[in-house]
């Protein structure tokens, strides 16, 4: 695959890495200038986002390192790991632990569309996501040091009824909520599993929001899930703890910003449909992704 980078009027004073992947990208990769602290992210993905829908970044191209990325836009990891958790979740790129981050081919659509009547049920969701990564990437990295290897049997087998049910469209829910549940049970810790017990299936967004079942239900979707659940497994497979806490929190994160990106969308909607008078549309008038 063919490297491209994002460099900025900084890019002279960045290392070899970036320097080299530049100069394969050429002149289409001059960055935007720095910008006040808060909005660093925000261009960040404006920038990068910009490059990919002109396909300056074409799909199958690596991204450079955060590291590199960090040097040619003046910018910290933090902001670096928080703009390409937008770009994931927008669908624009994929990140592989231990291979890089890749951009995609562009889906039409988007992401999934929520109706504003369910923007409170979005809050309440968004809610239990944030907990989920709080509690989840320290489990993923306790179950990566304490698992079994029959704990890790019943990982495997839980992906794999996932896989299989969405080949034949049935229930992903529940091999979904085994996974992460198991996860739990592996830290050692019943606390952990407890929680999530209590939780149960609720807390997989898309049994609480019907736009995710409706649009996002079909299988590119729950092939997205997948992927990132499969990166989970390999590193709690593979006794790596900071490999596992950064994988969930790259799988939740990503699901927290698909819906928040989705709220934001409705109560503009809302609000527009209020000031011109037009009654909200319906779900069946509602775009798929």
């Amino acid at each position: 695959m063919a490297q491209s980078t994002a460099g900025n009027p900084l890019e002279s004073q960045a290392p070899a890495e970036t320097a080299s992947v530049a100069s394969a990208a050429g002149a289409a990769f001059v960055g935007r200038p720095r910008q006040r602290a808060r909005g660093l992210a925000h261009g960040l993905v404006e920038d990068l986002g910009e490059k990919i829908r002109s396909q300056s970044l074409r799909p199958g191209d690596k991204l450079p390192t955060e590291s590199a990325i960090m040097q040619a836009y003046g910018v910290s990891r933090t902001v670096v790991r928080e703009a390409l958790s937008k770009l994931q979740a927008g669908g624009l790129v994929e990140t592989l632990h231990g291979v890089g981050t890749f951009v995609l081919q562009p889906r039409a659509g988007g992401v999934f569309r929520l109706d504003p009547g369910e923007i409170a049920a979005s809050v309440d969701v968004l809610a239990v996501l944030e907990l989920r990564i709080s509690l989840e990437t320290e489990s993923a990295g306790l179950a990566a040091s304490r698992r079994t290897d029959e704990q890790l049997v019943a990982m495997r087998q839980a992906l794999d009824d996932f896989e299989r049910n969405v080949v034949v469209a049935g229930d992903t829910v529940g091999p979904d909520f085994r996974f992460h549940l198991q996860i739990a049970e592996s830290t050692g810790n019943p606390y952990f599993a407890d929680i999530m017990r209590h939780l149960g299936t609720t807390l997989i967004p898309r049994t609480r929001i019907s736009a995710i079942r409706t649009h996002e239900g079909g299988a590119p979707y729950l092939n997205r899930v997948n992927r990132e659940h499969e990166e989970i497994y390999a590193a709690i497979a593979r006794r790596d703890p900071e490999s596992a806490r950064a994988a969930m929190r790259i799988h939740l994160t990503n699901s927290r910003e698909r819906l928040r990106l989705a709220q934001e969308a409705a109560q503009q909607k809302a609000k527009a449909d209020a000031a011109a008078g037009t009654a909200a549309p319906s779900p069946d008038d509602i775009p798929s992704s």
